[in-house]
C-alpha cells in the first residue's frame, strides 16, 4: 500500500496546562515505539510522567495507565479529524487515599500503551496522539487544601503530540462476552432483559431490582426537569447555574435515559471482578459489566444500584455520551460550583440528580 508520507521524526516535547500550583511540576512525555505501522502492528506509545518539583506529588491513578487503560487517556485525530475512544467508562466510588500514587521530587514514572485496542483506527492516515487528563481529583490535595481545590476548579496535564503513521485496521477491543441463553448463565426475561456472564439467580434479582429503581428515578428526574423551576436546588446542586442551554441538554439527556431503560434491549453481564460498580464500552449500547461493588450497594440512595444503572447508560454514546470528570457526591457539587459545563457532560452528577438524596426541591 503506498503512503501519504511516512514522517521520520516524532513531536515528543511537553507542556502544562493546570490551574493549581500542586500540577506546576508534572510533565508528560510521549515516545512512539516507530515512526509508522502496518495494519497487523499493535501501536504503542510510551508514557512518562516526571515530577519536576522539590516536593512529592500524589497523582490519581485512574488517569495514568498504572492499572491499565481505563479512562480515556488520549486524544487522537487522523489527518486532523478526531478518533473516538472505544474502551470502557466505568463507575467507581469517590476516590481515597489508596488510589493516588506518589511521585518523588525528580522521580519518574513510564507506562507502556497499546492504543488500536482503545481508539477507532480503521482510518488509513497520519496520525496525531496528545496524553490529555483533567479532574479536580487529579491531584490529591496537601489537609486544608480541598476547598482551594475546589474554588480552582479543573485540573489537567497536556503532552505536546507525537506523531506516526498508520494502515487502517480492524478495531480489536471491548468485543461483547458471553450471549444470552449459551449456558454462561445467561437468559432472557419476558420483558426482554438480557443476562450474560454466569450470572446467578440472585445476581438477576438484584438487577432487576436495580433496575426497577432507575426507571423510578428516571422518571422522577425528568418530571422535575419538566415542571421545576429555574431556580431548582435539585439542579443547581448537581448541573450549577441556571442556563436555558444547559437545562435543555440535560432535559434531553434525561429523555434518553428514560428511553433506553424502559424500550432499548438492555444486557447485564456479571463477570467482572474489579471493585468498581459497573462499566459500559460507549459505543456498544446496551450492555452493562455489573463489579463487585455493585452487589453490596443499596437499591436507592447514594451510589445505589438504581443510580449505577443510570450511571452507566448515560455513557453511551447514543443515550448521553457522559464521561466520568468526577466520582463522588463532593466532587460532582464542587464541580457544579466551578464548571456548570462540565457538570452536565459528568456521569455522577446525573446519577446524583436522579438519585435524589438528601431528597432536594
Amino acid at each position: 500500500m503506498s503512503k501519504l508520507f511516512k514522517l521520520s521524526t516524532l513531536a515528543i516535547a511537553t507542556t502544562l496546562l493546570s490551574q493549581s500550583a500542586l500540577a506546576d511540576g508534572i510533565a508528560a512525555k510521549l515516545q512512539m515505539s516507530q515512526d509508522s505501522f502496518s495494519s497487523d502492528q499493535d501501536v504503542m506509545v510510551t508514557l512518562t510522567l516526571t515530577n519536576e518539583e522539590n516536593v512529592p506529588v500524589k497523582l490519581l491513578k485512574w488517569f495514568t495507565a498504572a492499572e491499565g487503560v481505563e479512562e480515556s487517556l488520549f486524544k487522537v485525530t487522523a489527518d486532523g479529524q478526531a478518533r473516538p475512544y472505544l474502551g470502557a467508562h466505568y463507575k467507581r466510588p469517590a476516590p481515597s487515599h489508596k488510589d493516588y500514587i506518589k511521585l518523588k521530587a525528580g522521580e519518574s514514572i513510564s507506562y507502556q500503551v497499546e492504543l488500536s485496542s482503545l481508539y477507532d483506527m480503521s482510518a488509513t492516515a497520519n496520525y496525531e496522539i496528545s496524553y490529555d487528563v483533567s479532574s479536580m481529583q487529579l491531584f490529591s490535595p496537601n489537609p486544608g487544601q480541598a476547598k482551594k481545590l475546589a474554588r480552582l476548579g479543573i485540573e489537567g496535564i497536556q503532552s505536546e503530540s507525537a506523531s506516526f503513521y498508520l494502515e487502517g485496521r480492524e478495531f480489536k477491543g471491548g468485543a461483547n462476552k458471553g450471549k444470552p441463553g449459551t449456558g454462561d448463565g445467561g437468559g432472557t426475561t419476558p420483558d426482554g432483559i438480557s443476562f450474560t456472564g454466569r450470572c446467578s439467580n440472585s445476581q438477576q434479582s438484584d438487577i432487576l431490582a436495580g433496575l426497577a429503581a432507575a426507571k423510578n428515578m428516571s422518571a422522577d428526574a425528568n418530571q422535575h426537569l419538566a415542571t421545576a423551576s429555574s431556580n431548582s436546588q435539585r439542579y443547581s446542586t448537581w448541573f450549577g447555574a441556571y442556563s436555558s442551554s444547559r437545562w435543555n441538554t440535560v432535559s434531553n439527556n434525561f429523555s434518553k435515559i428514560d428511553n433506553a431503560l424502559n424500550n432499548e434491549p438492555l444486557t447485564f453481564d456479571c463477570s467482572c471482578k474489579k471493585q468498581y460498580f459497573a462499566y459500559v464500552y460507549p459505543t456498544q449500547p446496551y450492555k452493562i459489566y455489573m463489579c463487585n461493588a455493585f452487589w453490596s450497594a443499596p437499591t436507592t440512595g447514594t451510589d445505589s444500584k438504581g443510580g449505577t444503572i443510570i450511571h452507566e447508560t448515560s455513557h453511551f454514546n447514543v443515550v448521553a455520551g457522559t464521561d466520568d470528570i468526577v466520582y463522588g457526591q463532593s466532587g460532582a457539587k464542587s464541580l457544579a460550583i466551578s464548571d456548570p459545563a462540565k457538570a452536565i457532560q459528568n456521569a455522577d452528577s446525573h446519577e446524583y440528580f436522579a438519585e435524589n438524596t438528601p431528597n432536594l426541591n
